[in-house]
Formats: structure tokens, C-alpha cells, sequence
């Protein structure tokens, strides 16, 4: 059993824990006893102690939206807990949002305009992942008459040829400075670079890891123990 004898936690017990997504999202905060950090030690997911219902809840357990810990810091008055996770399924917040912040802005941008931000779940990455997650299912779970199980069934070399394929009409939609047209393939290609991955079995968080890492210039070798990983510029 970890050592959690550094946390300070209040006169009822509990510590408050932020919870963030790998991409550093801020999802959620929460409390925890020491009962609930110890089970999240164990089980690698999220478990909080809830203050109305006065009993421990793990995340997710009735929503699927569960929570798997990827790390757990304290601060330095050991009062309050930060907790990296990958967020599964809709998001964290009961109201459906991917983040318990999204859309809640106190402050107005610099031209003092008030911002309506997107819901998460709309982001990119989640789009993303979604997107994937369905072509995933119809790889394992065939659905008849299925674009995606087509180019399954016919494998690899049809993949690749949609891939090629796909990137030229977006070369010559830049070509033709077509804006709308580029949109339109890249889309194209973006779905099936997606189908491609799915074959090997590689996920997009996987890609986005390269990207950030690349961005940073950081240590690669932690997601995947290579080295020599150029920065973007």
C-alpha cells in the first residue's frame, strides 16, 4: 500500500482533486478521503467520496465514462491532489459536456466580447477518437452494407490505395487553390489515414502523443522508448 501519510487532508476527512486529461484539459474537481485515494491507487481509476450521498463513487461506473489514471501528484502543502487521466466515453461532466468548465466563462476576451466557447466534445481530438472508436467497432462488429468493413474486408493494399489516392485529389485541390474542394478531400484522407491506423491497431492519442512531443521536443522515449524525435518548428 502507497505511503499517502503526506496528504493534509481538512477536518472532514477529505482533499479536493483536479482532474485533467492527458492533453492537460482541465475535467473536473472533486473530493477524496483516504479511502477513495487509496482505491484509486489500486484500481487505476478515479473513486471519490461524495458529499451529499455521504458514501465513496467511482467514476464511471454507472455512465461508462470512467476514468483510467495515468498519474497523481500532490502539491506542495500537500493539500489538494492533481490527477492525470484518460477520459473514456462522453465526457466527465454529468451535464454531457467533455469538461465540468466547458462554456462556463467568467471573463470576456480582450475586445470585451463575451465568449461562447464549443463543447468539448466537438473538439477535434474527440471527434477524433470518436470517428475512430466507430470504425474500430465496425472492424470487430461487421455491419452489413458498411463502407468501413469493406475496405476491411478487402485489406491493406485497398487501404493503402484510398489512402494514395485520396492524398493526390487533396494535391490537386491545393493545386487548383480550391479551399472548399481541399476541405472536402481532407476529410477524405483524414478518415482513411483513420481506417489505416485501426488496421495496425494504433490509436489516434497515440499520433497526438507524437505531435505534442515533437512540439515540445520533448523526451519521446517516454511514450514509446525511441529517441532522436525532431521538434516542430
Amino acid at each position: 500500500m502507497i505511503d499517502i501519510s503526506m496528504i493534509k487532508f481538512d477536518e472532514k476527512g477529505l482533499v479536493p482533486a483536479i482532474v485533467q486529461e492527458e492533453n492537460g484539459q482541465v475535467l473536473m474537481m472533486a473530493y477524496m478521503n483516504a479511502d477513495s485515494l487509496q482505491k484509486t491507487i489500486e484500481t487505476r481509476t478515479t473513486w471519490f467520496w461524495s458529499r451529499s450521498r455521504k458514501a465513496l463513487w467511482n467514476k464511471g461506473a454507472t455512465s461508462g465514462n470512467v476514468q483510467e489514471v495515468k498519474d497523481l501528484y500532490y502539491d506542495c502543502d500537500g493539500d489538494t491532489l492533481l490527477v492525470i487521466v484518460h477520459q473514456k466515453g462522453t465526457g466527465a461532466c454529468h451535464t454531457g459536456t467533455y469538461s465540468c468548465f466547458s462554456g462556463r466563462r467568467l471573463l470576456k476576451n480582450e475586445k470585451a466580447l463575451a465568449v461562447v466557447e464549443q463543447p468539448e466534445k466537438y473538439y477535434l481530438a474527440n471527434i477524433m477518437n470518436e470517428l475512430y472508436d466507430v470504425i474500430k467497432d465496425r472492424q470487430l462488429n461487421p455491419k452489413e452494407g458498411s463502407y468501413t468493413n469493406y475496405l476491411f474486408e478487402k485489406g491493406q493494399d485497398k487501404i493503402l490505395k484510398k489512402v494514395g489516392e485520396e492524398a493526390v485529389e487533396t494535391i490537386i485541390a491545393s493545386k487548383n487553390n480550391d479551399k472548399n474542394e481541399i476541405i472536402y478531400e481532407m476529410g477524405d484522407l483524414w478518415y482513411h489515414c483513420l481506417v489505416l491506423m485501426a488496421y495496425h491497431n494504433i490509436n489516434p492519442e497515440e499520433v497526438f502523443c507524437e505531435l505534442v512531443n515533437r512540439h515540445n521536443g520533448g523526451d519521446y522515449h517516454k511514450f514509446t522508448g525511441k529517441t532522436g524525435i525532431r521538434p516542430v518548428d
